[in-house]
């Protein structure tokens, strides 16, 4: 079986050091794997299918002086636009992170189970969507193939590892009566009703603009109605999501059911009787996306509301860069 080289950036960081940890999980055909970090962050030791490896620096030669199949970034959207170009003209394919390249039109923007085909229309970059989109589009795309969405209505209550080890941080100095750093507001018995930057045009903050613009590019519904408001909670990690969806067709609740049951990716928990939901808690250290509370909407002719919960450091991030890896590596076989 062939083996292949590949490069982590950004290994030090939160999903960077998931990313390592799910590689080896998925004990994919790795000849080498070499890790990069910028000047402050390398020099540290991570252990990777037992060898001890050594962090280096990224540099802008780092790509040319050695070959790699494939490389994952994760060290944010300034790193990505300067190193990933470079990466890919040397032959390696890239697979981002961050949201540099998400919106271009020539770079897939990937969930393997919902979209696996854009994989092959890759120019040696494939964009990771956003942690909050991934979760939601897995038991959007079977409903939107079983009934045609007309809207969406997302609400977000994100964990603080969305926003990376400072938002944990603030999280815990916060419960030590410390004030925050990270977030513009003590996150500890609060809610804050603002993820990344404001657009000042439209009211709409850059996390709830990706929201609406990645769901339309994975699922080709460029026009589709989609409004959402994104939440940072007080919670560790994995995401939660109220949906709305209003469709085209009239559906009866339990072929519904059945249409998310067998979805790729998704694990329906939904008996009210006894109390099973989807919860961050059992999500955490999950790959897949778990949806519950499923019910009419009686506002309107054909709509439900469903609550989506999924681990966003690994299936939001992480595990979905692999599993796009993951597929790669089939093709190539």
């Amino acid at each position: 079986m062939k083996e292949y080289k590949i490069a982590i950036v950004g290994a030090t960081g939160l999903v960077g050091r998931k990313v390592i940890e799910v590689l080896e999980e998925y004990n994919l055909p790795i000849s080498s794997c070499v890790f990069f970090a910028t000047r402050k962050s390398a020099g540290t030791d991570f252990f990777f299918k037992g060898q001890q490896i050594l962090v280096r620096e990224l540099k802008e030669d780092s790509f040319k002086e050695e070959q790699f199949d494939y490389a994952i970034f994760s060290a944010g959207g300034d790193a990505s636009r300067h190193y990933a170009p470079i990466a890919a003209a040397t032959g390696c394919i890239v697979i981002d992170n961050s949201s540099a390249f998400r919106m271009d039109d020539d770079v897939p923007l990937v969930v393997p189970e919902v979209n696996p085909e854009e994989i092959k229309n890759n120019h040696g970059i494939i964009a990771n969507p956003n942690c909050s989109t991934i979760q939601a589009v897995l038991p959007l795309k079977a409903l939107d193939d079983a009934y045609k969405i007309k809207r969406i209505v997302y609400s977000t209550y994100q964990a603080v590892s969305g926003a990376g080890q400072e938002g944990i941080a603030d999280l815990e100095r916060g419960l030590e009566g410390e004030e925050p750093k990270k977030f513009p507001y003590p996150i500890v018995n609060n809610c804050i009703p603002h993820i990344d930057v404001f657009d000042e045009t439209n009211g709409y903050t850059k996390e709830e603009e990706k929201m609406i613009n990645e769901t339309r590019k994975i699922l080709k519904r460029p026009d589709l109605k989609i409004t959402a408001t994104t939440v940072r909670v007080p919670v560790i990690n994995s995401h939660s999501e109220s949906i709305n969806v209003e469709f085209e067709k009239d559906f009866s609740l339990e072929e519904l059911k059945e249409v998310l049951r067998k979805a790729p990716g998704v694990i329906v928990q939904d008996d009210i009787a006894k109390s099973i939901y989807p919860l961050a808690i059992n999500a955490t250290g999950h790959d897949e996306s778990f949806v519950g509370r499923i019910r009419r909407d009686f506002s309107v002719d054909s709509g439900i509301n469903f609550w989506c919960v999924a681990d966003n450091i690994r299936k939001g991030a992480a595990s979905n860069a692999v599993q796009i890896l993951q597929k790669l590596i089939e093709e190539n076989k």
